[in-house]
């Protein structure tokens, strides 16, 4: 189904990201939390690209198997990184031929060894090239954009940043997912200040629950800018094992998210880091089996 209409029939929607894993044990358990999630009866899903498009191919073919064997709706990550405008239109021809309709089109971070993104020869400099690219030559196909409420890492000028996502927007894309965060405020004054510069279509909160130390250590590295608050903070160094870091975390995006229902939010991604237990705790401590409960009974934030 279109990523348009999906968003329209599902209000507030509900959506899970996974990574394509390298091993067959990776494989496995992918598709066992997968198994495991289905019942949730998600909007839909996304699957990513590595690290500088490093696992394109695994991702073509996580996306296909996810097509042929499941009744999901799918959406395609695909980046700037190390791709020519005639490959990308190759990849994306394989997916229109596969059923897939939807793709998230990112810059994409820079590859292993490189500070800064170059576009390739005959490629995408930025994110909104490609997005006018994929609106062009696919014109059924339905576009998501990355958002930053807490501000992109390249860009300082949260101005100019805001000028770049209406470009993204103005060039095609259907919707906005934003990056994960651990603050509602700054949700909301991004979803504001995107108003504020006329930029309409439906805003996705990222959410991803911290369930480890090393995972909060990691998060703090890969999506640089992230702003841990000190509540946030103060709850985990309480917690003697990542066992109760889990529990914290868990709770911390059960709040999130029950206040983001309670303000009318367009949607909730969950990035499930390929795991199955942290969602599923967050949808039984909201007190419902799946998403269509979520969309059709009100959260009530007094009860947790």
């Amino acid at each position: 189904m279109h990523i348009a209409r999906v968003l329209q029939e599902s209000s507030p929607s509900f959506s899970f990201e996974f990574f394509p894993p390298k091993s067959e044990d990776g494989s496995a358990a992918l598709i066992g939390t997968i198994k495991e999630l289905t019942p949730l009866k998600p909007s839909y899903v996304s699957v990513t690209y590595g690290a500088g498009g490093s696992t394109r191919q695994l991702t073509h073919d996580l996306l296909v198997r996810l097509k042929r064997e499941t009744d999901l709706t799918i959406v395609a990550h695909l980046t700037c990184v190390g791709s020519t405008r005639d490959e990308i239109e190759h990849i994306l021809t394989g997916y229109e031929a596969a059923g897939i309709e939807n793709v998230f089109a990112l810059r994409g971070d820079p590859p292993k060894g490189q500070e800064k993104f170059t576009a390739p020869e005959n490629g995408f400099q930025y994110a909104s090239d490609l997005v006018a690219f994929i609106r062009k030559k696919f014109p059924t196909m339905g576009i998501g954009v990355a958002g930053f409420p807490e501000g992109h890492p390249d860009m300082p000028n949260r101005l100019k940043e805001i000028e770049f996502l209406k470009a993204k927007v103005d060039a095609g894309a259907d919707y906005i997912c934003t990056q994960l965060f651990f603050e509602n405020r700054d949700f909301y004054d991004f979803c504001e200040r995107c108003e504020i510069a006329g930029i309409r279509v439906p805003i996705i909160a990222g959410i991803m629950p911290i369930t480890s130390r090393k995972g909060l250590a990691r998060m703090a590295e890969l999506a640089l800018g992230a702003r841990f608050p000190a509540k946030l903070l103060r709850a985990l160094s309480r917690a003697e094992t990542d066992e109760y870091v889990e529990k914290v975390g868990i709770h911390w995006a059960t709040e999130q998210i029950r206040g983001l229902i309670d303000h009318k939010a367009a949607g909730v991604h969950f990035y499930t880091l390929n795991r199955s237990k942290a969602t599923m705790h967050i949808y039984e401590n909201l007190g419902v089996q799946s998403s269509d409960g979520l969309k059709n009974h009100p959260v009530d934030m007094k009860l947790f």
